[in-house]
């Protein structure tokens, strides 16, 4: 069984309302402050290495920390405003709005690289410190000096404080939420040649102090199926039939196996990316304030549904398909049939229960439709596996149903696990939409 383990360590991947509009010259170009400090923010953040924060669902934690500071900074200086996040101080209408940016993703993204535990190694932490300050440096120069640039850097200055202060001690980088058991249905870790578990860098995503929840386990999925019952069944045979690693016997097409592998992408830098391209449309009619609200409402809430989603993979602890099965004649279910040379096309390193993709892309996409007020929205999404690749949708819900599918073809998930875990992200969504950011006055 060793052997088996250590080739399938090979494979290990880590796994990943618009109010009434401003004055039009607040419009947003192409190429201004909001999109490109997005840009730096995500390429900085899944830049640090994964446990040191640059995991999927911690570098999502942290893009909620940029968004919603960034959100803020601009909110302060508009007119026509909506509730702030977190600042609840007015600054003048007439404040450079491109300072006030600046400033906010700058001092946050500063404080996220400083304040990684020196516990933890992070090689380019200095690197990554000396960009950010030439880019902010770089960026404020081209401003002329003014007061209301100074107006700017102060409310982005008081912005990024209100968001670093709110976040000490929230639980980043905390103890992880495992405890390991060997019953079946639980989840077991993979090894290394050397015989290391291959653990979840950032196990400590579920006990953050969410963003926007009441709780970090607010809105609990329903869970995995009865390993007895027939729907445990269907998705463990599905999933073996589909998923498994070449050379092993699978049904999956070559389309289907490309696809698979497309989606091994991180959602903070697709969503941002497609987000930043809808904004910047001339399809799309979309202020710079609103789309500073967009990032905010999409990247917060998809923090809160990373967290969730974390606390109830610890809570579940549930067994991946490859554990399941190798173990299959401990399921006591009829149904499932054991192969000990299976192995998934790709894995992932910490429960299986629910999906932490779908988590994620529910919540971004979730957030769009609500935002742009329908489904049908055209976009394309871009490939960290496939360079240059752009792949075109028609509809965000196709985007999901894609996803959905290819985390099943690859073999990492029960399809019960894409499905609660594309409605976590939705519920957070929909939860963000009913209590945060309305706008002032109505």
């Amino acid at each position: 069984m060793k052997s088996i383990r250590d080739s399938l360590a090979a494979v290990i991947v880590i796994a990943g309302l618009i109010g009434a509009p401003p004055p039009p010259a607040r419009a947003i170009p192409a190429g201004n402050p909001l999109t490109e400090w997005n840009l730096i923010a995500v390429n900085t953040l899944i830049a640090i290495p994964g446990p040191a924060g640059g995991a999927p669902p911690a570098a999502q934690i942290h893009m909620g920390m940029v968004a919603g500071a960034v959100y803020d900074a601009v909110n302060a200086t508009e007119p026509k405003h909506h509730r702030p996040y977190l600042l609840d101080r007015r600054f003048s209408a007439r404040a450079s709005q491109e300072a006030a940016i600046v400033t906010a993703a700058y001092e946050v993204l500063a404080s996220v690289v400083s304040t990684v535990p020196e516990t933890i190694a992070f090689p380019n932490r200095a690197t990554l410190l000396a960009s950010l300050l030439t880019q902010r440096n770089a960026w404020l120069d081209a401003i002329p000096k003014s007061p209301f640039k100074a107006q700017g850097m102060a409310a982005g200055e008081a912005a990024a404080d209100a968001m670093i202060a709110a976040r000490q001690n929230d639980g980043r980088f905390g103890p992880s939420q495992w405890v390991p058991s060997s019953a079946p249905g639980h989840w077991e870790p993979l090894f290394t040649p050397a015989g290391a578990p291959i653990l979840d860098p950032t196990a400590w995503v579920g006990g953050v102090t969410p963003f926007l929840l009441q709780s970090s386990s607010q809105f609990r999925t329903e869970g995995p199926d009865s390993l007895t019952s027939p729907e445990y069944a269907a998705d463990f045979n599905e999933v073996k039939a589909l998923g498994a690693a070449p050379p092993l016997p699978t049904i999956r097409t070559d389309e289907q196996t490309h696809i698979a592998l497309f989606w091994q992408s991180t959602p903070v830098n697709t969503w941002n990316y497609v987000a930043r391209n809808l904004v910047t449309s001339p399809a799309y009619d979309v202020s710079l304030a609103d789309s500073a609200r967009l990032f905010a409402m999409m990247n917060l809430s998809a923090a809160d549904a990373a967290i969730n989603c974390w606390n109830d993979k610890y809570h579940y602890d549930f067994w991946r398909p490859v554990g399941a099965i190798h173990r299959a004649l401990e399921d006591e279910n009829p149904l499932t049939d054991p192969d000990a040379t299976w192995a998934a096309l790709i894995n992932a390193p910490y429960p299986e229960h629910p999906s932490g993709h779908m988590c994620l892309d529910g919540a971004h996409l979730r957030v769009m439709e609500t935002f742009f007020g329908t489904d049908a929205i055209s976009f394309g999404v871009p490939s960290i596996p496939f360079p240059g690749e752009i792949r075109p949708f028609n509809s965000l819900d196709a985007a999901l149903d894609e996803i959905e599918d290819a985390r099943v073809w690859a073999g990492l998930h029960f399809r019960n696990a894409d499905e609660q875990g594309r409605l976590l992200g939705k519920n957070v969504a929909d939860y963000m939409a009913s209590h945060y950011f309305q706008p002032v006055g109505r």
